[in-house]
């Protein structure tokens, strides 16, 4: 936790921060239990889905792994529960979970810690998994919950602003 600290305190930027927290996560994890300790760690962010029962959709943003799927809707995965229920979902054993998204083959565990802003409003979801079968327990989902915590609250999660830039682009 403090090292994610240190690398969020002067950043608002969130992506940098997402992207920061996801490396420096899944370094930790495989520095303090090799490779057994993760094969994914990171963020899928809350985008707008007009097509969706829940109005949104979680997109992938900044992670540490094998390529992951893209879209994930609210109703779907352990994301998709974290993302609904605004609670995190921790499971012991993906097989056993009714709708598990399968993105990596060798995962066998799963956590997911729901991310919010200041206002306490879902941001993102913070996305690790493991390769053995109870690869996280409750004193990880305490941690991760805090590292959510610092990358939610100290993060400015206003629009982008190369959006910004390109609109007022072809404004001129």
């Amino acid at each position: 936790v403090k090292e994610c600290t240190d690398l969020v305190r002067d950043v608002k930027d969130a992506t940098a921060n997402m992207a920061n927290v996801a490396s420096a996560v899944f370094h930790a994890l495989r520095a303090a239990r090799g490779t057994n300790g993760t094969n994914w760690v990171g963020f899928y962010v809350v985008r707008p889905d007009s097509s969706s029962e829940y109005g949104s959709k979680l997109v992938l943003g900044p992670f540490h792994g094998l390529p992951a799927v893209v879209n994930i809707d609210f109703s779907k995965g352990v994301c998709g529960a974290a993302a609904r229920t605004r609670e995190t979902v921790l499971v012991p054993d993906v097989h056993a979970f009714p709708g598990h998204i399968a993105c990596d083959s060798a995962s066998n565990s799963e956590i997911v810690v729901p991310v919010f802003n200041g206002a306490g409003q879902l941001m993102a979801v913070f996305d690790l998994d493991c390769p053995i079968v109870r690869g996280f327990d409750e004193h990880d989902q305490h941690g991760l919950e805090q590292i959510a915590s610092l990358v939610g609250q100290g993060s400015d999660w206003a629009p982008s602003s190369a959006s910004a830039a390109s609109s007022m682009k072809l404004a001129l």
